[in-house]
C-alpha cells in the first residue's frame, strides 16, 4: 500500500482522496446518468467498486431491497476471486474471516454394510498449487460488504441508491442519454411514485429474474434438470467426524453435501430430495425444513444430525439456463452500433449452487465490463471495446453450464453408476475450472495473439496473470509481483530483464528508453500531457540476478516515476528474483527478456520481445485512443 506523496496521511489510507463525482456526490438519485447498474448484489456491487475509481464518472447502482442483505445464498469463494480482492484490497480481511477450504472428503455407502456409511476418498482442493490463495467458504453478504466498502472508499465515493426497483427501458438512438430506465420508489415517504433515468448506459445485474433482460425481451433459455435439492444452513450437535471438511455423501437413499462455513460452527447442508415430475414440483418445493433433516439423517446413518438452529433454508431445482446474447446488440448489428445495456451474473446464466461458481463468475462478468465502461467514458477507447464484454463471458457462462451440468449429473447419479472415488477422480482432475483459472479470451483488440508465446510459456496468453515471488529491490522485501496490482484501471506492463543486473540488461534500458522518451510508445502517444507517467501504464521490472546485485541508481527513470505534487520518486516497481523460488524458471520467462502486457482485469493480453516496439505500439493503438 502506498501513501504520503500526496500530503502527511494519519486517518486509514484504504480510504482514497474524493475527487470528481465523489466530491460533492448528490444523496438523491439524480436524473441523468453515465451508468445506472441495477442490482446491489456481488456482481452490482463489484462494477460500483470499479467506476469508482473513475471519479469523473457519474455512475449509480440501485437496489430495490431498503437496505444491506443480510443472509446471501452463495458462498463459495473461488480462489480466482480471492485474486480478484486482492486487487481491490481486501483479500488478507476476508481470508482472516472466511474458512479456509483445502480439501473434500468423499463418502459412500459401506459394501459389507450397506445401511452404513464410510469415508472412501480424500482429495485436496487445490492439488497442483494454480493459486497462492485459498478457497473460501463466507457469507455472500459479507463479500458484498466488502465491495461496497471498496465503492465508497474510492474517489467516485459510490454507495448504493436502496429503495428503488428498475421496471423497464427503452433506448434511444443517438441522444446523449440513449436509455430513458423507468424505475419505481420501494420504501420510503415516496414509496410507490415512479421516475424516469437517463443513462448511457445501464447494467442489469438483477438475478435470475432480471428486469433488465426482460426488457431486453430476452430470456434465459435451457431446461431444469427435474431434480430438486433443500438447502439449510445449521447448526448442529453430530458424531459425523468429518462435519468440518466438505464432503459428498453418495447412497442408493441419495446425496448429501456438507460445506463448512465461517465462523467454526455452522455448515451448509445440501439434501438430495430426488427426481421429480412436472406435477410433483409444487408438493416438493414445499418441503419443510424437518423432512429435510429427516432425509439427511436417513442418507448419513450410522451418524445422526441433531440440528438445533437453522438461519437459512430453501428449495430448488437444478437448472441450467443460459440467455442468447449479453447486450443489447443483436448478432447481425454487431459492429454498426455500441451496446447501451449488459446484462451480467444471474441475469444471463444460471446453474447448479454445488460447484460454488455462481457468485464467481458473476463477479468476473462485471469485472470483464468495469474497466470497459471506465475507458470508454473517459474517451481513452472507441465505443467498440464495449462489444468484447458479450463476446469474451458468453463464451465462459457456456463453458459454465456444460461443466456445471455434467458435474450435478454426477452427484444425482446412483453410486453403482458412478463409485465415490471416479467422483473424487473427476474433482481432482477438474478443479482448474471451478476454481476459476480455465477462463480464456481468443484475440481481439484486447487480447494479442500467441506468436511469442514460447518467451513466457507460464503466461498463457488471454488468461489470467498467475503471480509468482520476487524480492523488491529498494527495501528487500518479498512479495508476490501481482500482489501490488489494484483495480485502478490501468494496464500492467511487466517487463523481464535480459541480464542479472542494471548494468547487463542491454535490451532492457534500449526499451525502457523507448518506452519512456519515443513519440511511438504507448506511454507517449496514450497518457494525457499533465498526468503521471504511470497514470494508464503501470511499468515494472524483473531482474534475472538478486536484489544485492542491482543498483537502484542505475535503474532506467521509467521504472522510477515521480509521484505526488512533490514528484517523489516510487520506488517499488523495481525487482529482483527470489533465489530460492527463481520467477524465471516458474514461469518459463526467456532469459533473453520479454514484456508481459496485463489488462486492467488481470488477464494476459501480449508477449512480446523487448525488440517489438511496434507490435506493443499497434497493439495498444488498436483499443485505445491517441
Amino acid at each position: 500500500m502506498q501513501f504520503h506523496h500526496h500530503g502527511y496521511v494519519t486517518t486509514d489510507p484504504r480510504i482514497q482522496p474524493a475527487a470528481g463525482i465523489g466530491l460533492d456526490r448528490p444523496e438523491d438519485l439524480p436524473d441523468e446518468v453515465d451508468v445506472l447498474i441495477v442490482g446491489a448484489g456481488p456482481a452490482g456491487t463489484l462494477l460500483s467498486a470499479q467506476l469508482s475509481q473513475y471519479p469523473t464518472i457519474n455512475a449509480r447502482l440501485i437496489e430495490r431491497r431498503p437496505g444491506r442483505l443480510e443472509f446471501g445464498q452463495a458462498d463459495g469463494i473461488q480462489a480466482r476471486s480471492v485474486e480478484t480482492f486482492q486487487a481491490f484490497g481486501f483479500a488478507e480481511r476476508v481470508i482472516a474471516e472466511a474458512f479456509n477450504q483445502t480439501a473434500m472428503n468423499f463418502w459412500a455407502s459401506d459394501p459389507e454394510d450397506p445401511s452404513r456409511i464410510i469415508r472412501t476418498q480424500r482429495a485436496p482442493d487445490d492439488p497442483d498449487g494454480f493459486s497462492e490463495f485459498p478457497h473460501l467458504i463466507i457469507n455472500q453478504a459479507r463479500v458484498i460488504d466488502y465491495l461496497a466498502e471498496a465503492a465508497v472508499y474510492g474517489p467516485g465515493r459510490i454507495k448504493p441508491d436502496f429503495g428503488y426497483e428498475f421496471l423497464d427501458l427503452k433506448v434511444v438512438q443517438g441522444e446523449e442519454y440513449p436509455v430513458r430506465a423507468r424505475v419505481r420508489h420501494t420504501a420510503g415517504e415516496n414509496e410507490g411514485q415512479e421516475r424516469t433515468i437517463l443513462a448511457k448506459y445501464v447494467v442489469g445485474a438483477d438475478g435470475a429474474r432480471s428486469a433488465v433482460r426482460e426488457a431486453l425481451g430476452m430470456r434465459l433459455e435451457g431446461k431444469q434438470a427435474m431434480h430438486a435439492w433443500a438447502v439449510m444452513d445449521a447448526l448442529t450437535v453430530t458424531d459425523f467426524p468429518d462435519i468440518r471438511m466438505k464432503c459428498q455423501v453418495q447412497t442408493p437413499h441419495g446425496g448429501v453435501q456438507l460445506i463448512p462455513r465461517e465462523g467454526g460452527y455452522l455448515y451448509r447442508m445440501y439434501v438430495d430430495l430426488g427426481e421429480v415430475t412436472s406435477e410433483e414440483r409444487g408438493a416438493v418445493r414445499k418441503t419443510t425444513v424437518e423432512a429435510a433433516i429427516a432425509k439427511a439423517n436417513q442418507i448419513m446413518h450410522p451418524y445422526t444430525l441433531d440440528v438445533r438452529h437453522v438461519p437459512w433454508f430453501s428449495v430448488y431445482e437444478v437448472g441450467h439456463r443460459l440467455t442468447p446474447k449479453f447486450d443489447d446488440v443483436p448478432r447481425a448489428e454487431i459492429g454498426t452500433r455500441a451496446p447501451r445495456v449488459f446484462i451480467a451474473g444471474d441475469a444471463c446464466h444460471t446453474h447448479s449452487a454445488k460447484a460454488g461458481q455462481g457468485m464467481n463468475v458473476s463477479m468476473q462478468d462485471t469485472f470483464n465490463l468495469g474497466w470497459k465502461l471506465g475507458q470508454v467514458l473517459t474517451g481513452l477507447s472507441p465505443e467498440s471495446l464495449l462489444d468484447t464484454y458479450a463476446v469474451e463471458r458468453e463464451e465462459v457462462a457456456q463453458n459454465l453450464i456444460d461443466f456445471d451440468r455434467e458435474w450435478s449429473e454426477m452427484l444425482t447419479k446412483d453410486p453403482k453408476e458412478i463409485p465415490s472415488d471416479e467422483l473424487a477422480e473427476f474433482y481432482v482432475k477438474t478443479a482448474q475450472f471451478p476454481a476459476g483459472f480455465r477462463t480464456h479470451y481468443k484475440p481481439s483488440m484486447v487480447t494479442g495473439e500467441d506468436t511469442h508465446q514460447d518467451l513466457a510459456t507460464g503466461f498463457p496468453i488471454g488468461k489470467r496473470f498467475h503471480s509468482a515471488p520476487v524480492v523488491r529491490v529498494a527495501d528487500a522485501n518479498p512479495m508476490e509481483l501481482g500482489h501490488h496490482a489494484s483495480a485502478d484501471g490501468r494496464w500492467r506492463i511487466y517487463a523481464f530483464a535480459d541480464g542479472a543486473t542494471e548494468t547487463s540488461s542491454v535490451a532492457l534500458r534500449d526499451w525502457a528508453e523507448w518506452l519512456h522518451d519515443s513519440p511511438e510508445s504507448p506511454v507517449v502517444r496514450h497518457t494525457p500531457v499533465n498526468d503521471e507517467l504511470d497514470a494508464l501504464f503501470d511499468v515494472k521490472v524483473v531482474y534475472q540476478g538478486t536484489y544485492e546485485t542491482v543498483d537502484i541508481g542505475g535503474v532506467p527513470p521509467l521504472f522510477l516515476p515521480r509521484k505526488g505534487p512533490w514528484e517523489l520518486i516510487d520506488y517499488e516497481k523495481v525487482h529482483a528474483t527470489d533465489p530460492e523460488r527463481d520467477f524465471f524458471e516458474l514461469r518459463g520467462i526467456a532469459r533473453s527478456g520479454c514484456v508481459v502486457v496485463v489488462r486492467p482485469d488481470m488477464y494476459v493480453a501480449h508477449v512480446l520481445p523487448l525488440s517489438a516496439r511496434t507490435e506493443l505500439s499497434d497493439f495498444f493503438a488498436r483499443s485505445m485512443r491517441r
